[in-house]
């Protein structure tokens, strides 16, 4: 057999081990318990919102709009937050915050270890913040709460920190996917915001948590969709698609606007000479402020949601809601309170469609709040793909996928072009950590040892390997030589023979600089491919030098 014979045995699209197995029946396991989990939580909002509001005993979910405390209604979202703060202190600062950012930075910098408590006082801070008016989602503490019950699962057995991340991701995605009935968004956004990778070794586990969430929940909460939409056309014209480029322009927008609010509130909040426990408090007070004056605000909104997409809001309730949501979410969430962001950004894209309707072109009743919510959710959270699909699991309506798609593509390339972060890393970022969104393949994985290697000194013919030296084949990619070197300490290898063990080549730590430099090059060099006699405008670089 022949060194390139044997390079296409060893050589696979993947790197998936049969180890996987074990992984996806623990990861399996995880998504029933999610499942429950996300159950118990609903229950636990409607409880307290129950017992804040109305001042009775009952699970069923309810619009805080509707009670008939008065002004009293300012005190509510106080006395949550108060005990919030009370919680955080004394209990785990991690329940503080809107959940996705606390996952990833449990897998960026805790190996994927999340302590025991932060999986029972995360979701009752939060059902208590959501029970006292806060203007939060259930998905962002359910995936906290899932993510940390993957996590102690796989802290209980013997794993590696990557297989501790894969069950983590798994806990995360199935407690999404039990909350809204969607499981193929709860496995997108692991892939854009929590995996770091696109490898079989951790997407199959998390697919098959988030099917087995979604599975359960149709036994324990019903199914889909959340919320349902009168048929749209499956074609809506130019002026249609022009009407989404403009909901997708004025969703970056507000998009990059509320982030840089919610981050704003949290520096205001911290130059406060007081200690962080009472930060929740003021924040609080404003929900409390807001909700007296527009009771739609308060909690969830999954009502005022539901009614955007079927139609049946009034204009003044519209335009209020959005400027009171958007106001007291970047305030509470900045506070430092507990509490998710999906169904805020629903609601709040929402309302902005609700008002570009009145301009935009009748395309069917909720059309426009439907394209508004899932562009806001593509430029706010940075996760495009997650935006449109989690639109389609909550809806069920296919015909509106090319306008979404449109929508969201828009929002998400005004806000990368205009804020470095988005409002879940920049939390990450001010705690002095860097994350890259950017997915690529290794350049050293696809370079092999033959292209980069130096030819070996003249000394090397009289000094023949001796046993148990590090070598590298022709064949390989660099990614294997760089971690045999870095598991041995070499930084210099012999490149030799797979036939007859001569040496052929050496290949140093600056050789393997390489592969980086053809990726530079690709990214950097202009160079014209068609005829000199075909010119390209310069802002393409065309023109005479667009070959230097």
């Amino acid at each position: 057999m022949t060194d390139a014979d044997r390079a296409t045995t060893d050589l696979g699209d993947f790197t998936t081990t049969t180890r996987i197995v074990p992984i996806a029946a623990l990861a399996i396991l995880i998504g029933v318990f999610a499942a429950y989990v996300a159950a118990a939580l609903l229950k636990l909002i409607g409880l307290f919102t129950n017992l804040f509001f109305f001042q009775r005993l009952d699970t069923a979910l309810v619009s805080p709009a509707g009670h008939h405390l008065g002004p009293f209604v300012i005190l509510v979202p106080v006395a949550g937050a108060l005990t919030i703060g009370v919680m955080a202190r004394y209990g785990s600062e991690r329940i503080r915050g809107h959940g996705i950012p606390e996952a990833i930075e449990a897998i960026l910098i805790s190996g994927s270890r999340v302590e025991p408590k932060v999986a029972l006082l995360k979701p009752v801070s939060s059902a208590i913040s959501i029970g006292s008016g806060g203007p939060f989602g259930a998905e962002g503490p359910i995936i906290m709460t899932g993510g940390a019950f993957g996590s102690l699962i796989a802290q209980f057995f013997h794993l590696t920190a990557s297989e501790r991340k894969t069950l983590l991701v798994a806990g995360a995605a199935a407690g999404m996917s039990a909350t809204f009935a969607a499981p193929v968004a709860s496995v997108v956004l692991a892939v854009e915001l929590l995996l770091f990778e696109w490898k079989p070794r951790s997407r199959i586990p998390v697919a098959l948590a988030s099917v087995t969430a979604a599975v359960v929940r149709r036994h324990i909460l019903g199914t889909g969709p959340i919320f349902p939409v009168p048929a749209h056309p499956l074609f809506i014209g130019a002026d249609g698609l022009a009407g989404c480029v403009v909901v997708g322009l004025l969703a970056g927008v507000l998009s990059a606007l509320l982030t840089t609010a919610v981050y704003a509130a949290e520096d205001a909040f911290a130059h406060l000479p007081i200690h962080w426990m009472w930060w929740p408090a003021l924040g609080g007070l404003a929900i409390g402020v807001g909700g007296f004056l527009f009771p739609q605000a308060l909690g969830v909104g999954y009502d005022v949601i539901g009614g955007l997409l079927q139609d049946d809001v009034p204009l003044r309730i519209i335009a209020g809601v959005l400027i009171v949501k958007s106001a007291i979410w970047a305030v509470s969430l900045g506070s430092g309170t507990s509490g998710g962001v999906l169904a805020p950004l629903l609601m709040i894209g929402g309302t902005l469609g609700g008002l570009e309707a009145r301009a935009l072109p009748w395309e069917g009743a909720g059309f426009w709040p439907l394209v508004s919510m899932g562009a806001i959710l593509g430029g706010t959270m940075r996760s495009p793909l997650t935006a449109v699909v989690f639109a389609l699991e909550l809806t069920h309506d296919v015909n509106i996928m090319l306008p979404l798609l449109l929508a969201v593509t828009i929002a998400h390339g005004f806000t990368v072009l205009t804020l470095r972060r988005s409002i879940l890393t920049e939390k990450v970022a001010r705690r002095g950590y860097h994350l890259s969104r950017e997915y690529a393949i290794d350049p050293l994985e696809i370079v092999f040892a033959r292209e980069v290697m130096r030819a070996p000194e003249p000394s090397g013919a009289a000094n023949p390997l001796q046993p148990g030296d590090v070598v590298a084949y022709p064949d390989e990619p660099l990614r294997v030589i760089v971690y045999r070197m870095a598991e041995t300490g070499r930084t210099e290898v012999a490149v030799v023979s797979r036939t007859d063990r001569a040496v052929v080549g050496v290949i140093a730590l600056s050789d393997l600089l390489t592969a980086r430099t053809r990726i530079l090059d690709a990214e950097r060099r202009r160079e014209r491919v068609l005829g000199a006699g075909l010119r390209l405008p310069t802002m393409f670089g065309g023109g005479p030098d667009s070959n230097a």
